[in-house]
């Protein structure tokens, strides 16, 4: 049974799209017995990589949709399309009001269409773009989900009411902070409540290569050597296991120290202190 990671934001465009193409590109070669992710466009919103790489959507994430409540749904490895660095995706076509559909339908029929059989390998990841109730049953059905956001206190004060919200959930969740951020992780993990930071730094060069808009640059390994490249290979080890023991380390701690606030606990006074660290760097 393959595995589903859903990658998504709460407020704002932080790049979702760009760290979920990263996290992508850099998976471990040896990781699910070498079986390469799939990337699904799953924003009720419509998709961009086709557009952005002039590859096309069909077959994409609406052709898997709509063999959801056939006898025998549509192969999802068939509904995918190579990007020029090697990432396999299925891709969704621009406009929402067909995307929000298939949304719905492939939440609804997330095990059949996407989770597959025993026998399937590998891992799926969605960008969800900006989290939405359509998207809720893939969250639910999902091993970790990524919340993507800017490092600033307003934004992690978005983070912070969202997962508030989670409850128990929130074990599942890993905040990848993009950009410039003046506050450590364990600052972070002690007042949002979270276990899992990742950071994710502003790097225009691997971006504009995952945008296609910078195509000559794939043509060499270096742009793999980008800061964005190498932080998006920690992080997707971390995901496959090798940094659980480090992350629960550091959560541990926080814990025992009773630095890590409940759900609804220290909102207020932590994000004030964040905010105002913010002001002074």
């Amino acid at each position: 049974m393959r595995r589903l990671i859903a990658v998504g934001s709460i407020k704002g465009s932080p790049g979702v799209t760009t760290a979920v193409l990263a996290l992508a590109a850099a998976w471990p070669e040896r990781a699910d017995g070498g079986v390469r992710p799939v990337v699904v466009e799953a924003d009720v919103s419509g998709g961009d990589l086709a557009v952005r790489f002039g590859v096309p959507h069909t077959p994409g994430l609406l052709d898997v949709a709509t063999s959801a409540r056939k006898e025998q749904p549509g192969s999802l490895l068939g509904a995918t399309t190579e990007l020029p660095f090697g990432v396999r995706v299925v891709a969704s076509p621009a406009g929402g009001r067909a995307c929000s559909e298939a949304v719905r339908l492939v939440a609804d029929y997330v095990q059949r269409l996407l989770l597959g059989d025993e026998g399937d390998r590998g891992t799926v990841v969605l960008d969800v773009g900006r989290i939405s109730e359509d998207a809720e049953g893939l969250l639910e059905a999902a091993e970790a989900v990524v919340l993507v956001a800017r490092g600033g206190a307003d934004a992690l004060a978005h983070a912070y009411a969202y997962l508030a919200e989670t409850g128990a959930r929130a074990e599942r969740y890993v905040l990848a902070v993009v950009g410039p951020c003046p506050y450590a992780a364990g600052e972070i993990t002690a007042t949002l409540g979270i276990s899992r930071v990742v950071f994710l730094p502003w790097d225009t060069k691997a971006a504009d290569a995952l945008a296609g808009k910078a195509r000559s640059a794939l043509r060499t390994s270096g742009w793999r050597a980008l800061q964005l490249m190498t932080a998006a290979r920690d992080w997707a080890r971390q995901l496959n296991g090798a940094g659980e023991v480090a992350a629960k380390g550091l959560s541990g701690a926080l814990a025992g120290l009773g630095a890590v606030p409940a759900p609804g606990g220290h909102l207020r006074r932590g994000l004030a202190a964040l905010a105002t660290k913010e002001s002074q760097s």
